[in-house]
């Protein structure tokens, strides 16, 4: 018998996928692919985390060394819906897919070749980012974690949202 070899690969988000946060349902969409938590981590060097546009959306700028260590959930992805993420995350125009070194914070999906990683080992998964920025970007306030709902008030204005809001008359 012969089966159709799938590949997986590890994504790292940060912004409106993660858990509770606007946009985490499609990571559990069949018709996007197939997404697995794995694990709680944070960036082993830091970054600036920003919310802007008028839509408040969440930007990791590829600026290593400037920002926090930035928190955030990897997942594990088959194809389909690495190709359906790098189509929502406009890459390669507004993001890049980029390879990240990661430290777990809390391991909790299943164990890789026999192990569980433990908390402080390090990792790596693909992290949407870009260098594709207006000139002001780096000097807006820089966030270590995201939350749509949080005390800054830049709460996320989904697509569906924006596609009401442009509806003609």
């Amino acid at each position: 018998m012969c089966f159709p070899f799938l590949r997986m690969a590890r994504v790292f988000v940060y912004g409106t996928l993660k858990k509770g946060q606007p946009n985490n349902y499609r990571m559990f969409d069949s018709a996007n692919g197939t997404a697995e938590f794995l694990a709680s981590a944070r960036t082993t060097q830091k970054y600036p985390l920003i919310i802007t546009t008028e839509y408040n959306i969440p930007f990791l700028l590829n600026l290593p060394g400037q920002g926090h260590l930035v928190q955030g959930e990897i997942y594990k992805v088959d194809d389909l819906m690495l190709k359906y993420l790098d189509a929502l995350e406009s890459v390669p125009t507004m993001y890049q897919r980029v390879l990240v070194k990661l430290e777990v914070v809390e391991w909790s999906g299943e164990a890789e070749g026999g192990e569980r990683p433990a908390a402080g080992s390090i990792t790596e998964a693909f992290v949407y980012n870009t260098t594709t920025y207006e000139p002001d970007w780096p000097s807006l306030p820089c966030y270590e974690s995201y939350d749509s709902y949080g005390e800054h008030g830049l709460e996320y204005v989904t697509r569906e949202a924006r596609d009401r809001c442009h509806l003609p008359e």
